[in-house]
């Protein structure tokens, strides 16, 4: 895959080739994660309990090309969507930063160089989830994490 200098301080979103986009995913795996969200205030809170299709050691999907297929509400995350669902991203999500024009973190694998970079800085949830099949849905508010910023 040939990916365009820093082309994400470069180019705006809807001009990277599949490829580039793909590459601004930092693999952290929170976007995985079941989420609960306040009904009155729109709040939204993140869970340790994974998607089932989510992979708890590399933290990416381990069906990402037909993910759709086993779970129909997964979002697909695109240019256009993105400023419609960027609230229930990650706030350290790269997605989210370079829409809210705060730039990669350091510790990105894009700027660090180091796929591994996320999991070392204790970014991803790597190794911290439970499968959602283990927890009933009335019972993850007991899972709440508070999301690295």
């Amino acid at each position: 895959m040939s990916l365009r200098e820093k082309f994400w301080e470069k180019y705006p979103f809807d001009k990277l080739t599949a490829g580039e986009w793909e590459a601004l995913c930092d693999g952290c795996g929170k976007c995985c994660l079941n989420k609960l969200e306040d009904e009155d205030s729109g709040v939204v809170v993140f869970t340790r309990v994974a998607c089932r299709l989510l992979d708890d050691e590399t933290c990416r999907c381990s069906q990402y090309e037909i993910r759709r297929q086993f779970v129909p509400e997964c979002i697909v995350l695109t240019p256009k969507t993105l400023p419609d669902v960027s609230y229930f991203m990650p706030y350290s999500c790269a997605y989210r930063r370079l829409h809210e024009g705060r730039g990669l973190a350091d510790w990105h694998p894009l700027v660090s160089g180091d796929p591994e970079s996320v999991h070392k800085a204790g970014i991803s949830m790597q190794g911290q989830t439970v499968p959602e099949f283990e927890v009933p849905e009335e019972e993850w508010e007991h899972y709440l994490i508070e999301e690295q910023l």
